[in-house]
Parts: structure tokens; sequence; C-alpha cells
């Protein structure tokens, strides 16, 4: 095989090389990952993270107008640090997550700001409702990956979350704060 037929060759496989690297970085590298729901009982602030979700960031930093996100989380994985408190979120009057087992924010638009930042608006859905939501992100190169960085407040009883006896030791209103990872390591 002559040197000019192998770079021929060569070639396809090079693309296709190319390709599976961009396709992968735009999935979620959940390792790297965090998803936290910050809420107050009784006065005192409470994290808890969901330990499972997936998700794909279509980003470039040349045309951030053009970017993309579809999060989803898995609501039966919210880690509050007890099993029993782990057992009762996951009941009808919380997340039901028997019945309504994913949470996903799904993007519909994205408006450049200055540079590395931008603002996200899409829907959120959790146990069936939906609402239109704006997150502020901030986007940095990390080695060959890029790491997004946001939080958005939202409200339990919009989402239909938690007992109402509840109502005064739990604020209605929740942050959630996010880093995602995307490709690369």
């Amino acid at each position: 095989m002559n040197h000019i037929t192998f770079r021929w060759l060569l070639l396809p496989v090079c693309i296709a090389a190319a390709a599976m690297a961009l396709a992968a970085d735009s999935n979620l590298v959940l390792a790297k990952s965090s998803v936290i729901a910050t809420f107050r009982q009784e006065s005192v602030p409470v994290d808890a993270s969901f330990k499972k979700f997936t998700g794909k960031i279509v980003y470039d930093a040349a045309n951030p107008a053009a970017a993309s996100a579809t999060v989803t989380v898995d609501m039966a994985s919210l880690d509050m640090g007890d099993p029993g408190n782990n057992a009762e979120v996951r009941k009808p009057a919380w997340f039901d997550s028997a019945r309504y087992p994913l949470g996903t924010f799904c993007s519909t638009a994205v408006k450049p700001g200055i540079a590395g930042h931008f603002a996200a608006t899409g829907t959120l859905t959790i146990k069936g409702r939906v609402q239109t939501i704006t997150v502020a992100i901030a986007v940095q190169r990390v080695g060959s990956a890029n790491a997004f960085d946001g939080s958005f407040d939202l409200s339990r009883k919009i989402f239909a979350i938690g007992d109402p006896s509840w109502d005064d030791v739990l604020d209605d209103k929740v942050r959630v704060r996010f880093h995602l990872v995307t490709g690369g390591t």
C-alpha cells in the first residue's frame, strides 16, 4: 500500500474519531457533576444532593446562542443523608417518584451574556407540572471539558412537593445549584 492510499484510508477514521469526541463532549460526566437542592427547615438550611442524573449540553463558545441543554434527574435519587428521610421524600405527597420518576429541564432559548456567561430559558418539569424558568449560567473550559455552573429557585407549592402539614416547618422556596461537566476527563 502506498503512502497516499494510506492517508485516504486514515482520513475517514480520523473524521469518525473527531465526531465521536465532539459528541462525547456534550454528555454529562456524572462523577464530576452535581445537582444540589437547598431548602430551609425550621430556618436551618439543608443541602440534599441528587445522585443520579443524565443530560446533554451542546455548547460552542463561538456561538453560545446556539447552545442547548437537556438534563434529566432521577427524583428517587435525592440523598438527604438519612434513609428514613430519603424514603419519605419518595412518597406521593413529596416527589411521588414511583409515579413521576424523572424531573427534566429542556432549554428552549439561550441568550448570550458577557464572555463565559449566558441565560438559558426552558421548561422545568417535576411531578407532571411544567414551569418556564430562566437560569443564569457561567461556563468555563477545564482541560478538555466544559463546566457549567448556575442556580435557580423554585416553589415547592407550584410543583405540589410536600405535605401541607409541613408548610410551617419548610420554606416554600428551594434553591437548586448545579455544576455540570461535559466531555473531557
